[in-house]
C-alpha cells in the first residue's frame, strides 16, 4: 500500500511561486503514474496535473496550463508541482495522488487513485 506525504504548501502573494513535493513509499514508485488534485472551500476536488510512470507524458487542467509544471524524481521517490504566477483562484488544499495500475502510458485514463493527506496553498490578492 502506497503512502503519500505532501509538503511545500503555504501562503504566497498573487504572482508568486510555490513548489509542492510528494514523497511516496510502500511500493516501487517508478512504476506508477502520479497526479495532483486540489479542492477549494465549497467546491469539489478537481484535477490539476498528472505524469506517467516514464515521466515523458504529462497532462494539465486548462486552468493551470502554462503556469504549473509536474515532474518526478524516481531516485527520490518524489513527484513535484511547480506553481508559478499564482492567482487567488489557485487557493485550495492540494492533494498528491498515485495511480493504482502500474506501467500506464496514458495518464488521462486513470480512474482510481491513492491519496495523500493534502497541503494548503493560499494565494493572497
Amino acid at each position: 500500500q502506497v503512502r503519500l506525504v505532501e509538503s511545500g504548501g503555504g501562503l504566497v502573494q498573487a504572482g508568486g511561486s510555490l513548489r509542492l513535493s510528494c514523497a511516496a513509499s510502500g511500493r516501487t514508485f517508478s512504476n506508477y503514474g502520479m497526479g495532483w488534485f486540489r479542492q477549494a472551500p465549497g467546491k469539489e476536488r478537481e484535477f490539476v496535473a498528472a505524469i506517467n510512470w516514464t515521466g515523458r507524458r504529462t497532462y494539465y487542467a486548462d486552468s493551470v496550463k502554462g503556469r504549473f509544471t509536474i515532474s518526478r524524481d524516481n531516485a527520490k521517490n518524489t513527484v513535484y508541482l511547480q506553481m508559478n504566477t499564482l492567482e487567488p483562484e489557485d487557493t485550495a488544499v492540494y492533494y498528491c495522488a498515485a495511480d493504482k495500475m502500474p506501467f500506464r502510458m496514458d495518464v488521462t485514463t486513470i480512474t482510481e487513485y491513492s491519496w495523500g493527506q493534502g497541503t494548503q496553498v493560499t494565494v493572497s490578492s
